[in-house]
């Protein structure tokens, strides 16, 4: 008897064994919450990528913010060109950044415009100014150029 009942084990075992895998209703179940799940997280990446191409604008035109201040303290005016600021080109592979030509003696432009315009990417203008009675400069940065007047430098 004792042997019957190890036939009887054995059986079962062999018979339980070929059911493994996953049903389609499983596999179904998965493939839906995955993409929930990407459908939620893919929006807030591409929001943080733009970011990242935004700020690294940004630190461009600061960049050439300060470079401006250092070449006005040698010469009378500001520079219109990198070369003249001793500086290589600063746009990025998303921005153009172009130093105003008409630049003076008591202020200088830069502008960050972005490559593609429906990438939703915003525009940067730095704004370095002089102030005539102390020498001193001050910069500025502004996004779409709202707070900068169009006409030149507060």
């Amino acid at each position: 008897m004792k042997t019957d009942l190890k036939a009887k084990l054995l059986q079962h075992y062999i018979k339980k064994s070929g059911n493994k895998g996953f049903t389609l209703i499983e596999l179904l179940v998965v493939v839906i919450i995955i993409g929930i799940l990407a459908a939620v997280a893919l929006p807030s990446m591409l929001n943080q990528a733009n970011r990242a191409r935004q700020s690294a604008a940004q630190s461009q035109v600061g960049a050439v913010n300060r470079a401006q201040q250092a070449y006005r303290l040698e010469q009378p005016k500001f520079a219109t060109d990198f070369p003249g600021l001793q500086i290589a080109d600063a746009s990025t592979e998303d921005y153009t950044i172009e130093i105003d030509a008409a630049n003076d003696a008591d202020s200088g432009e830069v502008t960050a415009k972005p490559i593609d315009t429906g990438s939703g990417l915003d525009f940067y203008r730095g704004c370095v100014s002089v102030d005539a009675a102390t020498g001193t400069t001050d910069s500025s940065i502004a996004e779409d150029g709202a707070a900068i007047p169009a006409a030149g430098c507060p």
